[in-house]
């Protein structure tokens, strides 16, 4: 039986090709080529019965039309089984019409995926009212992974500064950052945040002492405008924190605002490789290659 083989999105494949040397196989960039008129013509290489597609869907307008028209030829080439590896998902926060009229993009975005590929693993889904991944694909393999166990590891490996506290921006960070914390042999803390607008968020702590004379990092999975995390250094800061690092699970915002962060009050900004971005630090190589070992041993 032929090894699967891994095939990517162009803004993906370097971190395709570090896994694939991990995995011991071949990786394909996928050429995307656009016409003047903005359509785009997709070509995949050599085909194998189970294919992975790697494709981090940060930006995704684009990348989801290349990702169906990848999917139909490596398809038609021969894959039986389609495995899509996207660290980040685009789409999962729209769960539900917060007002009439509002489309559901989470439900139109896992039907699609779901109807094109076998099997789909994610890290840190921003998932909010629903409960799980496989509620958004209910046919299909799904897995979201947790970046916490790599991101722990690269802590520990870079030396915590005794005393250090995870902090979290959020109630609904608390899972991970308590794991965070376990991990560390940590203390952790979660805000209060109440948003105003997408650049507008207060924050607010139950107990600000906690962090005086301390050191802080804040954990957050995805980071956008950037409202959240300069709002929460503030507020740390305030409460006399000697220092603030944050660490993304997935870095959204403009390479160009990270000048913005460290006039902010941040020490240091850095994520994982869910989303090519210059903070990249944090490799999840190994995490991926475990979920795709069944892929090679079946």
């Amino acid at each position: 039986m032929s090894k699967p083989v891994i095939h990517s999105l162009p803004s993906s494949a370097g971190d395709a090709a570090r896994l694939a040397a991990l995995l011991g196989t071949a990786m394909h960039a996928v050429d995307v080529h656009r016409f003047p008129d903005g359509e785009l013509r997709v070509t995949v290489g050599p085909v194998t019965p189970t294919t992975i597609v790697y494709a981090s869907l940060d930006q995704p307008n684009d990348k989801l039309l290349s990702l169906l028209f990848a999917a139909e030829a490596l398809r038609r080439g021969g894959a039986t089984r389609l495995v899509l590896l996207a660290p980040y998902l685009c789409y999962m926060r729209q769960d539900t019409a917060f007002h009439a009229g509002e489309a559901i993009s989470q439900k139109v975005i896992g039907r699609m995926i779901g109807e094109t590929f076998d099997r789909v693993i994610t890290v840190d889904a921003h998932l909010h009212r629903t409960r799980n991944i496989e509620d958004v694909f209910p046919k299909i393999e799904a897995e979201d992974l947790s970046a916490m166990p790599a991101i722990a590891d690269f802590l520990g490996a870079h030396g915590l500064a005794a005393g250090t506290i995870v902090v979290g921006p959020d109630a609904e960070s608390e899972p991970w950052v308590r794991d965070l914390a376990r991990r560390l042999s940590a203390d952790f803390a979660v805000a209060r945040k109440v948003r105003h607008g997408d650049r507008s968020v207060e924050m607010s702590f139950a107990d600000p002492s906690v962090f005086r004379g301390r050191p802080a990092v804040l954990v957050d999975d995805i980071v956008s405008s950037g409202g959240t995390v300069l709002a929460c250094a503030k507020a740390l800061r305030a409460a006399g924190a000697i220092s603030v690092d944050a660490v993304i699970s997935h870095a959204l915002f403009p390479p160009d605002m990270t000048g913005t962060f460290m006039k902010g009050g941040l020490a240091s900004v850095r994520s994982t490789h869910s989303v090519p971005h210059p903070t990249n630090a944090i490799v999840l190589d190994a995490m991926f290659a475990e979920a795709l070992r069944k892929e090679f041993t079946a």
